[in-house]
């Protein structure tokens, strides 16, 4: 057993005590700092860079002699305006900020290197010697939109206990509310160059026993990172160090980077990184941290005040100091505070009043964070501090005043007062069929999930050349016309711009109904599932409110289908002249067809109007394992969200043994809370689903319209679908892979006619049918990689047979391997690799005649002419050849013409028109000529060759 004295073992958390007790004598240079940067012209590339770092108050050296690096080939060294900001004793924050306009849009990598790190630091060598070095990275690409680097709140100087765990967090805010990450990075001296002989924090030669370094001694050292909250820890610091400062503590410095990401189209791209190189103080000691009491995290709407109070104490009885760094300290507009401000040691317990007035300018999608600090007061040693982080949501306002007014056109217009938030971006209309109360929780924001509403809009507050807000929107469902019958209800929503995006509560709810003058389908329900002889049934209520002076009675009707999910425009009459409002489809694919249905209606011979279109319920099945996740939807006038009627209801067969066939009711599912989705795990009877039986399953949909003229619910059935669970057994290999005319070099270019550089090639392979090892083959999978390096290969097809065409091909060099998968996605290990490689071709004549009558004038490689359609031969086009260096020499051995194809737009043409360097014609005679040859081949040791030869001028 190990033990350390003296040692507490609770965790230990310290931020920089601010009290550095070493002597002036010993003080040097930089311990820890950082570079950010501010957008400060909107209209040119225009920002403002701080250099924060922190130094030993008492140095001889005088700060600010180094190299600011603007990344675009511009520096600046000295002549900064240093400010100077005291921290505790013999630690002070240096600051410069400095301005500059970049000519052109790129990303751009900042730094800052001053000579001289502090002496003595643990983990380097000659630390002293060693310059201090930062970088940050920004990018200015319009497309990207304005940004800001991250700023880092809390200092980078904190206190340590040996044995015992350490945090640190940098409290990051950044002030255009973009994604934060973290990682490590090793502390450099220059750029590209860590410092000398670095070492992690967790090197065994810190430790006396490093198999058990941990805070609970069970186990090694860990030193992480969080990469979403930046939470650094180090469990545990060690105990043995060969360099101690005048009270026996060891130095170590530490780097990270916060990288800042923003969502583009649905993709996160990554606009920068901050990194800090910061120092940690290990001591030995037994003084217990303090603690703090915090609230919970909470969602506020703008124009809000926060007030909180935060409690501090600490086990010992000294007096605690409580402080609080992070983003509502840093946002534009109202800031938070507390108080006592300035802070100070209070007796414990003690606590501090925390207090924001939120505005609209606050809102955002991402919380901002705020850090609690409480710093003990011990008579001798360190002081230790806690840290605890509370996050606050700021949220928009809820849009007021919505009311709806019934238009011509069945349309509904809605109106609603100015928005209180005048940064906010647009307006969301949403809609449904029938009421839905929403119970607003405080930190859900936008239209809730599962309510049934459906976003159908979204308008710009503020339009270009407009004066005012936009307060009005027509609904007349894209010029359709809404449906009848439905108790159509409206709510809007506030959303926020990017970056920091966000959007408000949602509104009060309004409805209107538009009058029943149209029949109103109320069923499609799938009475028989196949793919032959399926039927479903349509039924369609009246038209209840029509004007029956104009169009008076009977009615008859004829029905319209449509295939597809979209139908769009390609519905067939199914049936005419109905006088009824039912009508049954039969013989359709219900297996695997999705349909539409509308009705037209006659009063008399005059065709008055039609109803809106209705699509079956759809069902589908996505297998797992051991279970099958069962999903359904449908496109209607109507609502299937309905609170008075909320279920669902789940058929399957297989419930009991044998009951192949029978669908019974195993469950219901609450689609105001779950929406459309199912989770069958076997929970119905116990037992989980067995991947070698296949089940069937049918859903049962409760909707209604929300209008007393019409019957509910309106039941309707989906359609009979069947699968089985995934299972775990990948397919075999296959055991044999092959390509045709491998290595064949007359047949690759045979029917490729010269300047067509376009190939393909077949791959196939064996099948085994004897290997057992899965049923359930769904397709192969076909890998290639052009340089034949594993860690290049990518799927670039897949095929159901045995075989493989891989067109569109440049040349013929590459390699191959297959897999096998099921339809569960197990996939078999590939087959060996197989290779094919290019044969490459090229050809020079040994005549040419350089007499501008328009025939062989050009030294060119043998190339298809109009003069050599019946003679020439494609297979002597120059193919799969990179670049040519052409030397041509006279008989005596001196060079006369040299000749790259890198160097001319000829490429490996040439096209040497028989001049010299200094461009006069030649002589007719014989010339000697070496052509240095790049071959597009597989193998790199093959890749160069050496064509020597003669060629003859004419004249």
């Amino acid at each position: 057993m190990i033990v350390r004295q003296p040692l507490f073992i609770n965790k230990i958390f310290v931020l920089i005590g601010f009290c550095l007790f070493w002597r002036v004598a010993d003080a040097t240079h930089i311990r820890a700092g950082e570079i950010t940067a501010k957008r400060i012209d909107n209209l040119t590339r225009t920002f403002e860079f701080t250099f924060t770092g922190f130094r030993d108050s008492g140095s001889v050296i005088q700060f600010g002699d180094g190299v600011f690096d603007f990344g675009d080939g511009v520096t600046q060294e000295r002549g900064f305006q240093i400010v100077e900001t005291p921290i505790d004793n013999e630690i002070e924050m240096v600051q410069f900020k400095i301005v500059h306009t970049y000519q052109a849009n790129s990303t751009y990598l900042v730094s800052y290197e001053e000579k001289f790190r502090n002496e003595g630091i643990s983990n380097m060598d000659n630390s002293v010697g060693t310059s201090f070095y930062v970088e940050s990275l920004i990018v200015i690409d319009p497309f990207f939109g304005l940004n800001n680097t991250p700023i880092l709140t809390v200092p980078p100087i904190d206190f340590a206990a040996e044995g015992a765990t350490f945090i640190h967090n940098a409290g990051a805010f950044d002030p255009d509310g973009d994604s934060l990450s973290y990682s490590f990075v090793n502390p450099k001296q220059a750029r590209g160059t860590d410092v000398n002989n670095y070492r992690k924090l967790n090197d065994p030669a810190f430790y006396t026993n490093f198999a058990q370094g941990n805070e609970d001694l069970t186990s090694t050292p860990k030193l992480t990172i969080d990469p979403v909250s930046g939470n650094l820890i180090w469990d545990a610091p060690g105990d043995k160090f060969e360099v101690l400062n005048r009270e026996g503590c060891a130095e170590f410095n530490i780097a990270f980077v916060v990288t800042e990401w923003r969502n583009i189209e649905g993709t996160p791209v990554r606009l920068g990184f901050v990194t800090r190189d910061m120092q940690i103080i290990v001591c030995e000691t037994d003084n217990e941290r303090p603690e703090l009491d915090i609230p919970e995290d909470l969602c506020v709407e703008a124009g809000q005040t926060v007030s909180r109070f935060v409690l501090g104490s600490d086990p010992d009885g000294q007096q605690v100091k409580i402080e609080a760094f992070g983003g509502p300290f840093e946002v534009q507009g109202s800031q938070a505070s507390f108080q006592p401000s300035p802070p100070q040691f209070q007796d414990s317990p003690a606590a501090i009043d925390f207090q924001w007035t939120t505005q609209c300018g606050h809102v955002r999608v991402r919380p901002y964070e705020v850090q609690f600090k409480v710093t003990d007061n011990p008579e001798i040693g360190p002081r230790l501090v806690n840290f605890e982080s509370m996050e606050i949501t700021v949220v928009g306002p809820a849009p007021q005043g919505l009311s709806s007014t019934l238009q011509p056109g069945k349309s509904i217009q809605l109106d609603w007062q100015d928005y209180q938030c005048t940064n906010a971006e647009s307006i969301e209309i949403w809609r449904r069929v029938g009421e839905f109360d929403i119970e607003i929780d405080e930190c859900v924001t936008g239209m809730p999930p599962n309510s049934g509403y459906r976003l159908i809009e979204t308008i710009r507050i503020y339009k270009p050349g407009q004066n005012g807000q936009t307060t009005t929107y027509l609904d007349d469902n894209a010029g359709r016309g809404l449906s009848v019958g439905g108790n159509y209800c409206y709510r809007i929503v506030a959303s926020y711009p990017l970056p920091g995006g966000g959007k408000s509560y949602v509104s009060s709810e309004v409805c209107d109904s538009i009058i029943v003058d149209v029949p109103a389908i109320t069923n499609v329900d799938i009475t028989n599932t196949s793919e032959d002889n399926g039927s479903i049934l349509v039924r369609w209520a009246p038209p209840y409110q029509i004007n029956e002076v104009d169009f008076p009675p009977a009615y008859t009707y004829d029905v319209f289908r449509a295939t597809g999910l979209s139908p769009g425009n390609s519905y067939i009459q199914v049936a005419s002249g109905i006088s009824d409002t039912i009508f049954v489809d039969t013989n359709v694919n219900t297996a695997s067809q999705s349909y539409h249905y509308f009705v037209r209606f006659y009063s008399g011979n005059l065709l008055v109007d039609s109803s809106a279109t209705a699509s079956m319920v759809q069902l589908n099945l996505r297998p797992l394992l051991k279970s099958i996740e069962v999903s359904w939807s449908a496109d209607v006038p109507w609502s299937n969200v309905v609170q008075n009627y909320p279920y669902h209801y789940v058929y399957r067969d297989q419930v009991d043994v044998g009951d192949l066939g029978k669908l019974v009711l195993i469950d219901s599912v609450d689609v105001t809370k779950a929406g459309f989705n199912y989770l069958d795990n076997g929970q119905v009877n116990g037992q989980v689903l067995d991947d070698k039986i296949e089940y069937c399953y049918f859903i049962s949909a409760n909707g209604s319209y929300d209008n007393q003229l019409f019957p509910e619910p309106l039941i309707n059935r989906s359609q009979m679908l069947c699968g089985q669970p995934n299972d775990t057994i990948p397919p075999c290999t296959p055991p044999t892979l092959t390509i045709a005319n491998q290595f064949d070099c007359s047949a690759q270019v045979a029917d490729v006619p010269c300047g067509t550089n376009i190939f393909e090639q077949e791959i196939g392979w064996s099948v085994d049918e004897s290997l057992t090892c899965g049923d359930d083959l769904a397709h192969y999978n076909i890998y290639f990689s052009k340089s034949g390096s594993d860690k290049d290969f990518e799927i670039v097809g897949t095929s159901t047979q045995p075989f493989f065409l891989h067109a569109a091909l440049t040349s013929f060099k590459g390699c191959y391997k297959v897999t096998a998968q099921d339809r569960s996605g197990n996939e078999s290990e590939p087959t060996e690799v197989i290779c094919n490689d290019n044969c490459p071709v090229y050809k020079l004549p040994n005549v040419f005649t350089p007499n501008n009558d328009g025939s062989n004038d050009v030294f060119t490689p043998f190339v298809r002419t109009a003069n050599n359609l019946t003679t020439f031969n494609d297979v002597d086009c120059p193919r799969f050849i990179l670049s040519v260096e052409l030397r041509v020499f006279d008989r005596s051995g001196s060079e006369i013409f040299r000749y790259n194809s890198y160097e001319h737009p000829n490429g490996i043409n040439i096209n040497w028109d028989g001049k010299n360097k200094i461009g006069q014609a030649l002589d007719a005679g014989v010339y000697f000529y070496s052509a240095e040859l790049e071959l597009d081949v597989l193998e790199a040791t093959e890749n160069r060759k050496t064509l020597k030869g003669w060629v003859q001028i004419l004249k």
